[in-house]
């Protein structure tokens, strides 16, 4: 690189971020000619403006790109407006279309979400700590799936993705169990017997799709045959779980994966190993997923709805928040598989 691109590079960093300066109340107040009492009160969505000066003051605050202060509110004693997302940094794909679909019901909503992620070093706990600075209203947590959530009862709390028997932790998630059966029945009725499943290791959620495939596989008198290699939740357990099965001494002829990550991965080792697809091992994968877009071979996938599971946790806590009454503490959406050129008839008898 030249000396001269260097510098320039140096001075663009500077220009966009070191001298750039917060833009405050008194900032819209002047461009709006208004009070800073009037643009508080417009940002608290409290009484006392006219409509006409409350889209003057939000037109300015457009205009000058000012972010309310979450912190800030919240220290004044107002509802901070702030939901909690705690979420593991090891999740696949769907998971972060996911806080994508949460973000968009949020910002619908007028909240700010602030997450924390969980990492082998990072527990619940500290990812709750970190939380607190912001005194968030609610908590919604996608990973590590846990059946004790730390704060329970506490206030107001989302899982999603699993259940939660705790009375006063609300469930949206997938049936997964109908999912996973789902796709058993989906392979079994093309003729195959011979059924290996990749899991998603020792999480609640992995365990439900690890109980529905062992099942599913003897409601189908398939017990036998039934065979849950170790895995993981992203590609590189996929990739260990595939090699596994191409080393083993008798190779399924089908395979349901954790999720879409392990079956995109599994599907490249196949190919590796000149195993084809689905001519070799048909491959079923879970969530329809941007990975399942990317497989080389269309994923035959069971289908999650990430921005409705996102949209209904965020107006469930934005719910409990208002103190408006709930009925149903658990919703359940249910899983749709869709077939694509991953999965076939078996063109070999299993041994």
């Amino acid at each position: 690189m030249q000396p001269g691109k260097s510098r320039e590079v140096a001075v663009l960093t500077e220009e966009s971020f070191g001298s750039r300066q917060r833009v405050t109340m008194d900032d819209v107040a002047r461009r709006a000619g208004v009070s800073r009492a009037l643009v508080s009160i417009v940002m608290r969505e409290a009484p006392g403006a006219s409509e006409e000066k409350r889209r003057r003051v939000l037109e300015a605050a457009t205009e000058l790109g000012y972010r309310p202060d979450v912190r800030a509110q919240s220290l004044a004693g107002q509802r901070s407006r702030v939901i909690g997302v705690m979420f593991g940094v090891t999740v696949g794909a769907f998971h972060f279309e996911l806080l994508d679909g949460l973000f968009a019901a949020a910002e619908s909503h007028g909240h700010n979400l602030i997450i924390s992620p969980l990492t082998k070093s990072r527990d619940e706990d500290t990812a709750a700590r970190s939380l607190q600075g912001f005194r968030f209203d609610a908590l919604i947590m996608l990973s590590p799936p846990t059946s004790h959530p730390l704060l329970a009862g506490r206030i107001p709390l989302a899982v999603v993705g699993w259940h939660v028997d705790h009375p006063r932790v609300d469930v949206v998630r997938t049936d997964d169990e109908k999912g996973i059966h789902a796709a058993v029945d989906h392979l079994v009725t093309l003729g195959h017997r011979d059924i290996a499943h990749i899991d998603g290791g020792d999480t609640v959620i992995a365990t439900a799709r690890r109980d529905a495939y062992l099942a599913a596989m003897e409601r189908h008198g398939l017990t036998s045959w039934a065979r849950v290699v170790t895995g993981g939740q992203s590609q590189v357990d996929g990739l260990v779980g595939a090699r596994r099965l191409c080393a083993a001494d008798r190779r399924p002829t089908g395979l349901v994966a954790y999720n879409d990550d392990i079956a995109v991965a599994a599907i490249g080792v196949f190919a590796q190993h000149g195993i084809a697809v689905p001519e070799g091992i048909s491959v079923v994968g879970y969530d329809d997923s941007s990975m399942a877009q990317l497989s080389p071979v269309p994923l035959t996938t069971v289908a999650q709805r990430p921005d409705e599971l996102g949209r209904l946790a965020v107006e469930r806590m934005v719910t409990r928040v208002e103190q408006r009454r709930i009925v149903d503490r658990e919703i359940v959406l249910s899983a749709e598989l869709r077939v694509r050129a991953s999965t076939a008839q078996p063109t070999r008898t299993p041994a």
